[in-house]
């Protein structure tokens, strides 16, 4: 049954998303084939010590999705983080970041789709690549023309199943590791060590590792874009963003732990791009039960088809909110009378129709090189979030309801964190092209907005004053 709640005032979009759904809205994006399938090149990069570089790169996601968090918490409207830069920043900052931030979750969708059929070739691995990705692309067009509400239950469906499956892998693993178990006995930390030492490649593999690494904690900032469509967004986005912080740095430093004290590094690593290279199909497939790699790869693909589904329903947000303010066709600010920007969605969906296109022609490696194309786009929009919030504190002080410990020094570290991700972008072979098409991408839109965008462009500050009456409502 449709949602019967009538749309708000910002932009159309309905208010009904709960603390526990924006949560895992975020975790949908943020635990994904980032974890699940490309972990494997961050291992080939810094071998054992990826366990560093995780530890690094989910203390900077925490900083940026804390960052968000607090500004989201203040002013929770329609285009999150990339309206909140029009403002502390400028229009030309708002505008950037928010076709960064389209830019990263559209070729993202298509990533998680192509993951998702190298999974189903698992069992079926005659069928062709396409089929499964058009597929399961129809799948996730469906789940994303329902009603919010209906589509934030389940995207909590969908994220509970591989979030129970990240700590059943994680304990397992550790039993593995220091206990051992009926089937097997107690691996020990051996392989940390056993094969050039913990660190073979040099200290700075810790830091080119990064490049790989950031991609995995994609989807932290969703938290900011969701706020529009919290019920509570002063509680939602407190409680999300803090629970987001603890989970996503346990998660993946345990995890990968797990995974290179059972699994040699190299042979994690040797197979990186296809779906044999899954950290957690290989270490469950040391567990000698019956069908539990199988087991293992349905879950994987159901965090891939999760993944998909929460990075299309970002970048479906994004361009409502670019055409509301004239930053792209207004017709794209239109929505249903369910509050489903659905042109926006039609349009979102470049990034599947690209990763059909490419599986059908036979080109190879086609998740990597999404992957790649990803990483600039996001890391462009983690500065502006970040910048953001160092102007919006000086403005604001602590007016938030939820405030990061350390304020702008505490964002100050997190922008160097990002830089140094950025440059380690051109130190790393097949990400060097993806890296040149990127600031090509962000030279053309910068050429749009300054030859006709920046006159036409229409920034709605009433938003700003619903937004901050709204939350001062619940706090009262």
């Amino acid at each position: 049954m449709a949602s019967q709640q009538e749309p708000t005032p910002d932009g159309g979009l309905e208010r009904s998303l709960s603390h526990g759904q924006m949560t895992m809205i975020a975790l949908g994006l943020a635990v994904g084939t980032g974890l699940f399938l490309g972990s494997g090149g961050a291992i080939a990069i810094a071998g054992p010590a990826v366990i560093i570089s995780y530890m690094i790169g989910s203390l900077i996601a925490a900083i940026i999705g804390a960052c968000a968090g607090e500004m989201a918490v203040r002013y929770p409207v329609r285009g999150g983080f990339g309206t909140l830069a029009g403002k502390f920043l400028g229009p030309y900052a708002g505008y950037t970041t928010r076709w960064a931030y389209w830019a990263t979750t559209v070729p993202l969708t298509g990533a998680e789709l192509v993951a998702v059929g190298q999974y189903m070739t698992y069992w079926y691995p005659t069928v062709p690549l396409w089929i499964w990705v058009a597929l399961s692309g129809a799948i996730i067009v469906g789940l994303n023309l329902t009603s919010v509400k209906s589509f934030g239950t389940l995207e909590f469906f969908l994220s509970s199943i591989k979030v129970i499956a990240v700590i059943v892998f994680i304990i397992f693993g550790l039993l593995l590791v220091f206990v051992g178990l009926p089937s097997s006995p107690a691996v020990g930390v051996q392989n940390l060590t056993n094969d050039g030492g913990f660190m073979p490649n040099g200290l700075s593999s810790i830091w080119l590792a990064l490049a790989i690494v950031m991609f995995s904690f994609g989807g932290i900032e969703l938290i900011s874009i969701s706020a529009a469509e919290a019920k509570d967004p002063v509680r939602s986005v407190r409680a999300s963003a803090k629970a987001m912080m603890w989970r996503l740095a346990t998660f993946y430093v345990l995890a990968l732990f797990v995974v290179v004290s059972i699994i040699p590094w190299r042979e994690a690593s040797s197979l990186h791009g296809e779906i044999e290279t899954s950290p957690f199909v290989l270490v469950f497939s040391q567990l000698n039960i019956p069908y539990i790699a199988g087991i293992t790869n349905f879950v994987v693909l159901i965090a891939a088809l999760s993944g998909a589904n929460a990075a299309l329903y970002a970048a479906t947000r994004q361009l409502h909110a670019l055409g509301h303010d004239r930053m792209a066709p207004a017709i794209f600010a239109r929505t249903t009378s369910q509050g489903i920007p659905a042109l926006a969605l039609g349009v979102s969906m470049l990034g599947s129709v690209v990763a059909i296109v490419m599986a059908i022609s036979g080109v190879g490696g086609i998740f990597s090189l999404m992957m790649a194309l990803v990483i600039l786009c996001v890391l462009v929009t983690w500065t502006m979030i970040l910048l953001s919030y160092i102007s919006f504190k000086r403005v604001e002080g602590n007016s938030s309801p939820f405030r990061v410990w350390g304020g702008s020094a505490t964002a100050s570290l997190g922008l160097i964190g990002v830089f140094a991700t950025f440059l380690a972008l051109f130190f790393i072979g097949n990400m060097t092209t993806s890296a040149m098409v990127g600031v090509c991408f962000f030279a053309l839109i910068t050429v749009v907005y300054f030859a006709g965008v920046r006159s036409r462009q229409h920034v709605d500050d009433t938003a700003f004053e619903e937004a901050r009456s709204h939350v001062e409502h619940y706090q009262n």
